[in-house]
């Protein structure tokens, strides 16, 4: 077997200022390749070159939320998905994902994108219920513990 190629893609657990968590129900119809059911997920995106993972964030914030005023981010869990192949030209590459905690202080409204059908906060419990769907064991109980 010979060396596999990933990129990197950056997801925002965005927190507002009580404590929920915003999560985004995928549309199906945008996703491609995708066969199954819509699921609720966190934000987020691959990084581009010369970015760097503030920017990252920054941005897939805005594209997938319209929300423009990231107050602060920490590391949060790191997530190796090595299943999931993403189509890159005539093949595919893997992926890793790397999450991160980001506090949004007050929001007034959020502005999903297509890829989007609905958002919702959720209490933390709530949240690691509806994330169960995509996310391994240990990333789901450390957001339970939020």
């Amino acid at each position: 077997m010979g060396e596999d190629c990933f990129h990197l893609g950056i997801k925002a657990i965005i927190r507002n200022s009580s404590g929920k968590i915003l999560l985004l129900r995928t549309n199906p119809k945008v996703l491609k390749g995708f066969k199954g059911k819509p699921y609720w997920d966190i934000p987020g995106g691959r990084i581009q070159r010369d970015s760097t993972v503030k920017a990252t964030l920054e941005r897939e914030l805005e594209e997938k939320t319209g929300i423009k005023t990231l107050v602060s981010f920490k590391p949060f869990f790191m997530v190796l998905s090595p299943t999931v192949r993403i189509p890159v030209g005539d093949s595919t590459v893997g992926l890793i994902l790397s999450s991160y905690l980001c506090d949004v202080g007050k929001v007034e409204t959020v502005k999903i994108s297509d890829e989007h059908t609905e958002h919702g906060w959720f209490n933390p419990k709530e949240a690691a219920k509806l994330l169960e769907f995509k996310y391994p064991k240990e990333f789901i109980e450390k957001i339970f513990t939020l």
